[in-house]
């Protein structure tokens, strides 16, 4: 299996910190969870249902005309290379490290391309992955940007996959409008902007032909009966969703601001997260983790990701954590 952040277990064994004393800000979800409504009896008690007013709240949320619910958007990765034969498939990297590999490992020959790449090969693509905003680099791409590209696939029966997981903090720029057009799919993530990755919750946005076909490959009950109650209660609460948004922005423009104070300027970043790349990821890396402030750290192209501190009290942490650092170097 591939190396994800929020291992948070597997730090605190490996620096004798206990669990409870970190700062972690690896996982790049919001750190203000909704509240979990009052889950009834019934809901543990039977088989879910699918006439619960799940579906409709989703739709409603992101704009879609149907969506299918999944055991997270992980789920969905692993699933989307069944519904097509072997082909070309181009992934916008570097991101999610699921997607090309999912693909690879279904029998396609991938190319992981660079986004002033995507013109020149995407004719010979029969799928193309972005993830929009980009993770970890947070790229955002514009909507007629991608529709373009989805034109141009659609015309040979190619697709144009679209992980929005990041996509909460800026609606206006989702593909979920558009998703009754064939051959463009978009996956959205419940647990990142809701706070909430063990409720294991996404949603596939596309047309229906190919949810059905998708939905049989997921199976029945995919999605537990608790879990339906929670992301309806949640995907209807509008006004805790403009709260979500306001202190994710602010949340995360302080986080630039921080890092760029202390010598590190971001080259990256979106409403949940910050990237940044520095010859010094791995060193830092470690004396964060040291003082029990754990950060994602991709070695391959020697940068950081930083999730979003949640108070003032957690920036001013890992404002400390910063000048002893500066120190350490003098």
């Amino acid at each position: 299996m591939l190396e994800h952040g929020g291992r948070l277990r597997n730090a605190a064994l490996q620096y004798a910190i206990a669990e409870a004393d970190w700062l972690d800000l690896s996982s790049g979800l919001a750190p203000w969870p909704f509240d979990v409504p009052a889950i009834p009896l019934r809901a543990w008690a039977r088989l879910p249902e699918t006439d619960d007013g799940l579906e409709q709240a989703a739709c409603d949320y992101y704009g879609a005309s149907q969506v299918l619910p999944v055991a997270g958007s992980q789920m969905a990765i692993q699933l989307l290379p069944r519904l097509r034969r072997a082909g070309k498939v181009g992934v916008l990297s570097p991101c999610y490290a699921e997607h090309a590999e999912a693909w690879r490992r279904s029998g396609y020959i991938v190319r992981e391309v660079l986004e002033a790449e995507v013109d020149f090969f995407l004719d010979n693509l029969d799928v193309l992955v972005v993830v929009n905003p980009n993770n970890p680099t947070g790229l955002s791409l514009g909507p007629e940007r991608l529709l373009d590209w989805h034109a141009r696939l659609a015309q040979r029966g190619g697709w144009l996959v679209v992980d929005e997981a990041f996509m909460d903090i800026t609606p206006q720029l989702s593909l979920a409008a558009h998703t009754h057009q064939v051959g463009l799919i978009v996956l959205r993530s419940f647990g990142k902007f809701f706070g909430l990755a063990g409720v294991r919750l996404g949603f596939v946005l596309a047309e229906r032909h190919l949810l059905k076909l998708l939905a049989d490959q997921v199976g029945p009950w995919a999605v537990s009966g608790p879990t339906r109650v929670l992301g309806q209660a949640c995907l209807l609460d509008t006004g805790a969703h403009t709260r979500q948004r306001q202190r994710c922005e602010a949340a995360s423009q302080r986080l630039a601001v921080t890092l760029e104070r202390h010598g590190f300027k971001p080259q990256g970043g979106c409403g949940l997260f910050q990237w940044l790349i520095t010859e010094h990821a791995q060193r830092l890396h470690e004396f964060m983790a040291r003082r029990g402030i754990l950060l994602r750290l991709f070695v391959y192209n020697s940068s950081l990701r930083f999730g979003l501190p949640a108070d003032d009290h957690e920036f001013r942490r890992l404002e400390e954590a910063f000048e002893a650092y500066a120190k350490d170097l003098s």
